[in-house]
């Protein structure tokens, strides 16, 4: 299963941008990205290492929320 993660851009050179969530940064391509660019300070969706889409910081808090209780429901099946 793939997982299209909401990352902060903390960095663009070269046509990437360099992105940080939950503790990890990853390098994202921004070549699929059409007119208007993401700019630093803004939070985008990455998939497969390529920038898919802007979206709004409350909507990557949730993600990050809803991320968290599949965890939790993970590790409490493994107790």
């Amino acid at each position: 299963m793939c997982l299209a993660v909401p990352m902060k851009i903390v960095e663009i050179a070269d046509g990437r941008a360099r992105c940080a969530a939950l503790e990890q940064e990853r390098w994202a391509d921004l070549s699929l990205m059409s007119d208007p660019l993401p700019k630093v300070g803004e939070y985008v969706v990455i998939h497969l290492g390529f920038v898919q889409r802007t979206v709004s910081e409350a909507e990557a808090q949730e993600s990050y929320v809803l991320f968290g209780e599949i965890l939790d429901a993970l590790d409490s099946e493994g107790s």
